[in-house]
């Protein structure tokens, strides 16, 4: 996985790409833009057309890693752009669309010929839209719109731009020879020079979890006390199974990594994880972010917290969320994982309440996280509840 930061829609992106993985893709599943549509995947009919860098280029056959620091407008980022908001308009009146799925790259494209053609000739429209493809329309009514918008805004003395107001040449969204590249990734905080630029050190981008899990516990000490001890992430950490810290911590940031062994799939996560905190509601956020290579898994994390006082001591409400690729997406299954996570998590209780109460050395470090464990422990306690309903049939019948 790679950590890519661009710019899309006007706004900084940072996230986790596979290398191959194509920028349609990307931006559909990552960010949830689902107007750039998929269709032969091939380059060949055009609905997956996004502009790069102002250009319009087939995103089913570009690599979003190669979109480092690109800036990518996708049909969605011109919801308020004047010469699309045209062109809609347009395209209804002329009947220019039925189905709709080409649609969204046909109108990146036909804006390309209204800013680039000084004239409504029929011809250079039909050539320049001549790798969009329709199987609805037989493109009169498109070719019809697209005169009208180029004719309406000649007459209004908008001339064309005959680079389309391209900002580079060369390979689209290379940025080769591009001037305003190096500000932009700098807008997006990857500077060329900085670490994270060349990968020394993983950035901590906000996500949408695919998969969310709500779990509390209780501790029989104040909230003031589990707050103050959460903001000690070396002595958090060692309460986690499995976890490690691989360097100081750093106030809002940390890095680690996390030991898992399921079956015979062994993974060491490293990675890095930002951390938020709100006294005022004692409340806190961490997120992050982290790779195993022998396993080629990579997992993106959320945990939100709130302490919540009672009656004889704090109840610490949590929200975990994570996003898993890889091998071990393979044996993530929803159900597994929340049954997991539950002993996980009463594993972290007993063993912050142990610190909390003085009876744990402050340099022991917590059993590194052994899923065969934890799911043998799963079986036995489903079984016994088993056991315990056929008892209770059994009970009921005689």
């Amino acid at each position: 996985m790679n950590m890519i930061a661009l710019t899309v829609n006007q706004r900084a992106v940072r996230a986790l790409a596979e290398p191959r993985t194509n920028l349609a893709d990307f931006v559909r599943e990552k960010l949830d833009l689902t107007g750039t549509h998929l269709g032969c995947e091939h380059g060949v009919c055009g609905a997956c057309t996004v502009l790069l860098d102002g250009v319009p280029a087939r995103s089913c056959i570009t690599y979003a890693v190669a979109c480092e620091g690109a800036e990518v407008t996708t049909i969605e980022g011109l919801d308020e752009d004047n010469i699309t908001t045209e062109l809609r308009a347009a395209f209804t009146r002329e009947h220019a669309l039925q189905c709709g799925y080409c649609t969204p790259g046909m109108l990146v494209s036909a804006r390309d010929l209204v800013l680039r053609l000084p004239q409504a000739d029929e011809r250079m429209i039909r050539v320049g839209l001549s790798g969009n493809l329709c199987r609805c329309t037989g493109y009169v009514g498109i070719v019809r719109a697209v005169q009208f918008v180029i004719e309406a805004r000649r007459a209004r003395n908008i001339a064309p731009m005959p680079d389309g107001g391209r900002k580079i040449l060369g390979p689209v969204g290379s940025g080769r020879g591009d001037a305003d590249r190096t500000e932009r990734m700098r807008l997006v905080g990857n500077e060329p020079t900085s670490p994270e630029a060349v990968g020394l050190v993983p950035s901590i981008p906000d996500f949408i979890p695919a998969t969310v899990l709500e779990q509390q516990f209780s501790v029989a000490h104040p909230p003031e006390q589990v707050f103050a001890m959460f903001d000690d992430i070396a002595a958090v950490a060692a309460c986690l199974p499995g976890a490690s810290l691989t360097a100081s911590p750093k106030p809002e940031r940390v890095e680690g990594a996390i030991r898992v062994r399921i079956g015979p799939i062994a993974a060491t996560f490293q990675g890095a994880a930002r951390v938020e905190r709100n006294p005022a509601d004692m409340s806190g956020r961490i997120i992050g972010i982290g790779n195993d290579r022998r396993s080629r898994s990579s997992t993106q994390g959320e945990i939100r917290y709130r302490l919540v006082p009672i009656e004889q001591g704090t109840r610490v409400d949590l929200s975990i969320g994570y996003t898993l690729t890889g091998m071990l997406a393979q044996v993530g299954r929803p159900g597994l994982v929340r049954d997991l996570a539950a002993r996980l998590i009463a594993e972290f209780a007993g063993n912050l309440d142990r610190r909390l109460s003085g009876t744990s050395s402050a340099d022991a470090v917590a059993a590194d996280l052994n899923g065969i464990a934890l799911v043998f422990g799963l079986l036995r306690a489903r079984v016994a509840g088993w056991v315990g309903r056929f008892s209770s049939k059994n009970d009921g019948a005689t």
